[in-house]
């Protein structure tokens, strides 16, 4: 198993992937298992498989204290005995993929935010609680902060990929006031997303120092995720189709200065 882990890292989350280099080795493959763990969930219910919500469900219940044996439970059965991990982000991220599981519709920016903390900020509060703090309930709202700005860049990167397959990731009332997702059509949007995206990081990485391990790694990950925003605003603001890419060798200079800075 933690070979997948390692493997699914390397070839489905390029980024991250360069991120955990920089990891200590003592929790790089629990960092990767836990991965393995989001990253197996999130493709069943975005592939629309039928065991996903049975999936799902078991890590609900596993959260909750039932005994019930996945290949998820299993390996966060493992992690437990290492980490105190916090089930309640756990049971969480689980609602979060029951949103896409039903197809919810999101009315307000608040509806949005609460997506992005289930499906990603509990990412970054497991993560922390992975990597190790002080003090975990102050570090807490950062960490969440963190995978929220993640998942509102995501968001923003993948405009035409998911309304291709039929999703919709903006606030109605976002849409109302600034219009259109059709490429050249949607600057106004992101001039007004991509703010939202800076400050939750400017929260999350202002917290970074409350880790006692991977300061380098999760900084390193932020800095060149959040350059997906730049990279966004070099393009036009969506003035064509497709998904912004930032060059490797791009991402390689962002993860040095950062494990400099840290």
């Amino acid at each position: 198993m933690l070979d997948e882990a390692r493997a699914t890292t390397k070839q489905v989350a390029r980024t991250f992937a360069l991120a955990c280099r920089l990891l200590p080795r003592d929790v790089r493959d629990d960092v990767y298992l836990l991965y393995l763990v989001f990253r197996t969930l999130d493709d069943l219910v975005d592939d629309g498989r039928p065991e996903a919500a049975d999936r799902v469900s078991a890590v609900e219940l596993w959260a909750a204290g039932e005994p019930v044996v996945t290949p998820e439970t299993t390996i966060l059965t493992d992690l437990e005995r290492r980490h105190a991990l916090p089930r309640d982000a756990l049971a969480d991220f689980c609602a979060g993929m029951r949103e896409d599981l039903t197809g919810a519709v999101y009315e307000t920016e608040e509806d949005v935010d609460r997506y992005c903390y289930r499906v990603a900020g509990t990412v970054g509060v497991v993560m922390a609680a992975v990597l190790g703090t002080d003090d975990f309930e102050r570090a807490r709202p950062a960490a969440a902060a963190l995978g929220m700005a993640m998942q509102r860049t995501n968001i923003l990167r993948d405009i035409d990929e998911d309304v291709a397959n039929g999703r919709i990731y903006f606030a109605r009332s976002t849409l109302d006031r600034f219009g259109s997702l059709e490429p050249g059509r949607r600057e106004a949007l992101l001039r007004d997303q991509i703010p939202r995206a800076d400050a939750l990081y400017d929260r999350g990485i202002a917290g970074i120092g409350e880790l006692r391990r991977g300061r380098r790694a999760i900084l390193a990950a932020a800095n060149m995720y959040r350059e997906l925003l730049r990279q966004l605003e070099v393009e036009g603001y969506g003035v064509r189709p497709g998904r912004a890419i930032v060059p490797r060798s791009r991402k390689l200079k962002i993860a040095a200065r950062a494990a400099w800075r840290a």
